[in-house]
Order: C-alpha cells, then sequence, then structure tokens
C-alpha cells in the first residue's frame, strides 16, 4: 500500500539556518492558525533554555496540511552537540529538507547531517534560505552544496536534488533564484512530488519503531514514532522488544493514542501504516525499541548513534553552603536525576564514579552537558561538577584522541591572532577561502585543544568572528598541550566580602564577585593573571581608629566583577576546581577547599615533577 495522502519529512541544517522560521511559516500557511490569532516567533522552540538562547534542542513533530496531503514536519537541533537527536529522528521520515544559509553556505552541522540522510537513502531537497540577505551569494552556495554532495559520495539521483530558494522570514519561496517568491507553495509542491509517501504492508502485523521519548506526570513515558507496518489500536495489547538487546518480548497495552495535528496532540482511536504517533501505557519504553503484534514480534533495526567524546564527573554538593539553595542534593536524587535522562536523551552516558557520591557523564560536547546541568539546576538540584575531559581510545595498539572540524568565519584583519593561537592548540590548517572582506578558516584540531577558545577567540576577533565545530573522528595523540595560562585567586576564610578586601585583592587580578556577597574558604573569588594560586582574604575589614576627620577615607573604587555563565565556568576551571551549581548561584571552588591542605598537596606536586625532570 502506498499512503498517498501522507509524507514524512524532516528539516535538518547547521545551526541558525532559519529551520524553525521556516517552520512557523509552513505553520501559517498551511492553515493550523486562524486568521485572527496571535502567534510567537520559533514557535517549535518551546523549551525556556531554547527560547533564551535561540537554538534548538530537542526535535519536535508538527504536521500540515497541503491539497489534502498531511504533512508530518520534524524540527531537529542545528547545534552539533545535539546531533544524536537528528540521528534517531531521520529513521521517522522519507525525505529531509537541507537548508543552507545563502551567505555563509554548507557548515560544519550541514554535512555530518547531509551524510546521515544519504546513508538512509533519503530524498533531499536542497533549500537555499535567506536569499534576501545583503551579503547573500546564491551560485557559489549552489556550487558549494553540489561539491558537498559529491565529497560524501551521492549516487546520480541524490546529485540531481531539486534545488529551491526561500526566505524563511518573509515565507516565500521560489524555484529560480531571478524569480520573486509570494509564498511557500513551490515549497509544498515539490514536497509532494519529490518526497516518497510512506509505502508498506497496511494488514500486515504491527510494527512501530521508537524514535523519541516524552514524558507526562498524569500517563507516565510516552513514546513517539513511525509505524512501519499494520495498524495499532487503543486499548490494544502488543509486545516491545529490542533488535540490539536480545531481552525477552515485554508485554503491554496501549492506553492512549495521539497523532500530531499542527501544534497539538489529537486523540485518536486508530492509526495504520506511514502514521506518526504518540502513545503511552508502556513504562518499561526505551528509544529504539520497536512496538510490534502479540504474535510476531519482529523488532526493527535501529540506527547507531555516534559514541560520546566528552566526560565530565557530577558529585554531589559538599561545600559549607551545600544544601541552602537546592531542593534535590543527595547522591539518590542525582542518581534517579542522570539515570532518567538516559531514557530520552541516545547520545549520553551515564556510569557509577569512584565513591557513591560521584557519576560519570559522557556526552558530545560542552554544549551538550551544560545543557543537562542548566536544566537540572532549573528544577531545583545543586550538584558540582568537573571539567570535561576527552575520552581516548585505543586503535591498533596506539592511543587515539578525538579530534574536531572547526570552521570559523573572521574579519581579515583578525587572521594573523587566530592562525597563531591555533597553532599553538595543535591545530591543522585545512583550508583558508576569502569571502569579501572576511576569511573563511577550516582546522583539524584535538577537541581538548578546544576547551577555553571560545572565549579567548571571540576577544580576538572583537566579538566579530563566527567558530563552529564539529567532531571529526579520532587520531593519534598528539601530545600534552598547556590551555590556561593563568592561576586563581581564592578565599583564604570563610566570611561575607567586604568593599575594603576586594579593593586590595583586586590588585592582584580581575575579581569574579561583589562586596556583600558570602564566601567560604577555598571559594574561587577571581583571577591571576600569573599561572599561580594566591591565597586572598576578600572579608578584611578596616581598623577604625580613635581620631577620624571627614575626608580621611580614600574612596575605594572597584573594577566591576566578571560574572561566569555555566558554559564560561566549564571553559575557565582545570583539573583541580570545581563548580558549585545550586538554583541561584553558580560558584567556583577548589577540590581541596583547605588551604594548607591545598598547599602540602601542591608542594607534594612540584617536588614529584622536579624529580622527574631531574631524571
Amino acid at each position: 500500500m502506498v499512503r498517498t495522502d501522507l509524507r514524512n519529512i524532516a528539516i535538518i541544517a547547521h545551526v541558525d539556518h532559519g529551520k524553525t522560521t521556516l517552520v512557523d511559516q509552513m505553520l501559517k500557511q498551511g492553515g493550523i492558525y486562524r486568521e485572527n490569532q496571535e502567534t510567537v516567533t520559533r514557535v517549535m522552540d518551546s523549551g525556556d533554555i531554547e527560547r533564551e538562547r535561540g537554538i534548538t534542542i530537542l526535535a519536535k513533530n508538527t504536521a500540515v496540511h497541503y491539497n489534502d496531503v498531511k504533512i508530518n514536519i520534524v524540527d531537529t537541533p542545528g547545534h552539533a552537540d545535539f546531533g544524536g537527536e537528528v540521528e534517531r529522528i531521520l529513521k521517522m521520515v522519507n525525505g529531509v529538507l537541507l537548508l543552507v544559509d545563502a551567505a555563509e553556505g554548507p557548515m560544519p552541522q550541514t554535512r555530518f547531517v547531509l551524510q546521515k540522510a544519504l546513508a538512509l537513502n533519503h530524498k533531499v531537497i536542497v533549500v537555499i534560505n535567506k536569499i534576501d540577505k545583503p551579503d547573500a551569494r546564491i551560485s557559489e552556495v549552489e556550487d558549494e552544496v553540489l561539491e558537498l554532495l559529491m565529497d560524501l559520495g551521492a549516487n546520480d539521483e541524490q546529485l540531481d536534488s531539486p534545488m529551491l530558494y526561500c526566505s524563511g522570514r518573509a515565507g516565500t519561496a521560489s524555484t529560480s533564484p531571478k524569480i520573486e517568491g509570494e509564498d511557500l507553495t513551490p515549497l509544498f509542491d515539490k514536497i509532494l512530488d519529490y518526497i516518497p509517501a510512506p509505502e508498506g504492508d497496511d494488514e500486515g502485523d504491527l510494527q512501530l519503531l521508537v524514535s523519541s521519548i516524552d514524558y507526562n506526570e498524569y500517563v507516565g513515558r510516552i513514546g513517539i514514532g513511525r509505524i512501519e507496518r499494520g495498524r495499532i489500536k487503543q486499548n490494544q495489547e502488543a509486545l516491545i522488544c529490542n533488535y540490539h538487546s536480545g531481552e525477552a518480548p515485554k508485554r503491554i497495552k496501549i492506553v492512549s493514542l495521539y497523532q500530531i495535528d499542527g501544534l497539538v496532540r489529537v486523540p485518536v482511536t486508530e492509526a495504520k501504516m506511514g502514521d506518526i504517533v504518540c502513545f503511552s501505557g508502556a513504562e518499561v519504553l526505551t528509544i529504539g525499541d520497536t512496538v510490534t503484534s502479540t504474535t510476531n514480534p519482529e523488532p526493527l533495526e535501529f540506527v547507531k548513534v555516534s559514541e560520546p567524546t566528552l566526560e565530565m564527573t557530577f558529585m554531589v554538593n559538599n561545600s559549607p553552603f551545600a544544601g541552602k539553595e537546592g531542593k534535590f542534593v543527595t547522591s539518590r536524587h542525582l542518581r534517579e536525576r542522570l539515570y532518567r535522562e538516559l531514557l530520552k536523551d541516545v547520545s549520553l552516558r551515564v556510569s557509577d564514579g569512584e565513591t557513591t557520591e560521584e557519576f560519570k557523564v559522557a556526552g558530545r560536547g560542552e554544549m551538550h552537558l551544560s545543557i543537562l546541568v542548566e536544566t537540572m539546576r532549573r528544577e531545583g538540584y545543586e550538584l558540582c561538577c568537573s571539567n570535561p575531559r576527552v575520552l581516548f581510545k585505543e586503535i591498533d595498539g596506539e592511543k587515539c584522541e578525538p579530534m574536531e572540524r572547526v570552521t570559523l568565519d573572521v574579519p581579515s584583519e583578525y587572521v594573523g591572532a587566530v592562525v597563531e593561537k591555533l597553532g599553538q592548540r595543535k591545530g591543522d590548517l585545512i583550508e583558508m577561502n576569502p569571502i569579501g572582506n572576511r576569511m573563511k578558516l577550516e582546522y583539524v584540531i584535538p577537541a581538548r585543544c578546544l576547551f577555553g577558545y571560545r572565549s579567548e577567540f571571540l576577544t580576538a576577533t572583537h566579538g566579530e568572528g563566527i567558530m563552529n565545530s564539529i567532531f571529526d573522528g579520532y587520531q593519534p595523540f598528539r601530545g600534552e598541550v598547556v590551555m590556561r595560562f593563568t592561576g586563581s585567586l581564592i578565599a583564604s576564610e570563610a566570611g561575607v566580602t567586604t568593599r575594603y578586601g576586594l579593593y586590595n585583592t583586586q590588585e592582584r587580578g580581575l575579581l569574579f564577585v561583589g562586596p556583600q556577597t558570602p564566601v567560604y574558604e577555598g571559594m574561587i573569588v577571581g583571577e591571576n593573571p600569573k599561572n599561580d594560586d594566591i591565597a586572598v582574604n576578600p572579608c578584611k575589614e578596616k581598623h577604625l581608629t580613635a581620631i577620624r576627620s571627614a575626608g580621611a577615607d580614600e574612596k575605594l573604587l572597584l573594577i566591576p566583577p566578571k560574572v561566569f555563565t555555566l558554559e564560561e565556568a566549564i571553559e575557565f576551571i582545570t583539573d583541580d576546581e570545581l563548580i558549585e551549581v545550586t538554583p541561584k548561584s553558580i560558584r567556583l571552588r577548589k577540590k581541596i577547599l583547605n588551604t594548607d591542605e591545598r598547599m602540602k598537596v601542591m608542594m607534594k606536586k612540584r617536588r614529584e615533577m622536579q624529580a622527574a625532570a631531574g631524571k
């Protein structure tokens, strides 16, 4: 059977190339809203963190109707750290819209998501978006897309993929860059003509591959996936089995069944082959499971999701301020929350640490892990986390490390500073192309050598540089490299900071705290420009004297402190430091809080290094 009344597509692209904005316009022109209905921009970015940062983190489903055909649309993340979302979602669709910015052209994530789509033999419609930008270079981008398709080994049909020219913000599309579009009709027509309709056995035994998991506190776990064969009905008995685990099938009952229409889930009693559905009733469900009939349990193979490359240690907050600001503070709370995250994030790995209060959490990148920490923080969790470490692999008896392919768009006058710094960080320049008065650089660099570089890059390019990176495989270990050349200013005693104490402390370096801030011994209150840690007392009081005059006290002017975001804190800390994260605060601290103990450990390490150097 061929479902001519249905199309399933995913929109894939690099971050900020306009996927979610284009979906907004497709919803408006697909008749989802009433004429007088108020709408918001980027309606698919429903999470608070997504709306604040302007990025898509979780893939989301919607559907529009055009010429009596229902088009299921999946909006996917564009950031490389959330590539696991894209990989699994591609199993739900029959074709993809590949969005490419008319000015930037194909970027690292464009290559990654396109490679996955081509591997699944999906039909591709290339959409060159933002053609109304002043710096659009449409003909060059067309050539770059074709070069990318050839580079990824596309077959003849995929090389002949149709191209459309869109302005997602204006809601227009055309088949030629010389023709000005009026609406998105050419895009809808091309989806119906080019993307294949779902095919399969409508009357066969049920097969539904679960590609996503949602959770509702009233009905529990909700599975989302496409029906590959047969039909599914409400209150139906079914089995859950997994192709890769080899475990015995588990019996479940489909309690509620929904299809997505526009922005809402519509309850239905039955759905058939090709439909994307949401269902509840299975508390043991995980991503990659297959829901089958009770008479013929045939599991489907799930896409192999790329392995994590970074690891951080999450631990119970054991600072003097522990338990004052958070709701969930114990190791049991932390364990439950982290293992619950595994149910919906296929590219995350969690394992127990060296003690019962530590957990090793591995992910795709710094942003992937920092979003998890930020989400937990907003839910009321308190925890401490370490700096990220790369996960090494032994390949053919040789120690190998993960590499990143970095694309940098830099104003020409700052190229020298960027090249010099990346050279120091063991980066290899692959390509350098001028685009107007800017330069596009491409590097392959060890993932660990990028820690802390993003803020340095923005400083070097005066905020005008654009930097993107994506995992590029494993290569032999390139040796040790020093990434941080500064030390920390550490509070030597607990108390509340004073203006007088901070005034004397700021002569030593950049401050991270302002007046009247509670601090504890071992807390990092600033940065020392030299590569040494210094114990300081920002709580020092000015002693009063018996003789006073009106102008005796000098005016103490303080430089405004640097306030870290979570990502900046992760980039800043070193191996012997931690980030204390609570719902209200982000504090930096040393692992060993006591000043005397910390000094003993430091002196011991120095003696060992000197002994090793002497040998």
